[in-house]
């Protein structure tokens, strides 16, 4: 193990543990069983740890979803299945990194203080992998979205899905509900998504009739 994963694993114990706030360059040395000189080789400041830390959290999100997507894939699920396996990996893979921590509010306000550029960025990256996959699918087994909606489109309602169960569980907690309550809705939202062959065809509209003039006492 190097001295980099070697700090970033006692940052990791520290803020579970002191949350942001409370936390120091000392305590991260002493956890990591460095001189504080030494960690300041690495990091230059507590701040770029926390920045570090979330983009280790985030990266190894992107790794689980990839992984649980590739395996519902691979074992023909269907879409709204795939999604699901897809979010709950990513989902887990963050709330597990901050486990047991009582500073889980703290951290979550702070990850958009001090690192809310890297939030931006992720997010735009889970938005990319998710129309991969949603467009992947359609093409693989012939789907028909609703409402003729583009792959990035009912993307971004199945991210608003994820929003949507945040909302009624702060910090995500408990983590088993919001996690059920998140596939529940993703399921939901992927059941309007049919074969093209069972898509009942699209009405056109009939054109619009021309107003007659009344004429009246033989006058136009």
């Amino acid at each position: 193990m190097g001295p980099k994963t070697r700090i970033l694993d006692a940052t990791m114990l520290v803020f579970r543990r002191h949350g942001f706030r409370r936390s120091s360059i000392e305590q991260v040395a002493e956890a990591a069983g460095l001189t504080r000189q030494a960690l300041y080789h690495h990091f230059e400041s507590k701040e770029a740890l926390f920045r570090a830390v979330i983009e280790r959290i985030h990266e190894s999100a992107i790794a689980a979803e990839e992984a649980a997507v590739a395996e519902a894939e691979t074992a023909g699920g269907n879409l709204g299945d795939i999604l699901a396996a897809g979010m709950t990996a990513r989902m887990s893979t963050m709330i597990g990194s901050l486990d047991g921590s009582p500073h889980l509010e703290e951290l979550y306000s702070e990850h958009l203080v001090h690192a809310r550029d890297l939030y931006q960025t992720y997010a735009a990256r889970y938005a990319e992998r998710m129309v991969a996959t949603i467009a992947r699918n359609v093409r693989r087994q012939q789907l028909a979205l609703p409402q003729d909606l583009s792959p990035a489109e009912f993307a971004r309602l199945v991210e608003m899905s994820m929003y949507a169960a945040k909302s009624q569980y702060p910090a995500m907690q408990p983590a088993d509900a919001f996690l059920k309550d998140m596939a529940i809705m993703v399921r939901t939202l992927c059941a309007g998504v049919v074969p093209k062959s069972e898509k009942p065809p699209t009405k056109k509209a009939a054109p619009a009739k021309k107003p007659t003039r009344r004429t009246t006492g033989g006058q136009s």
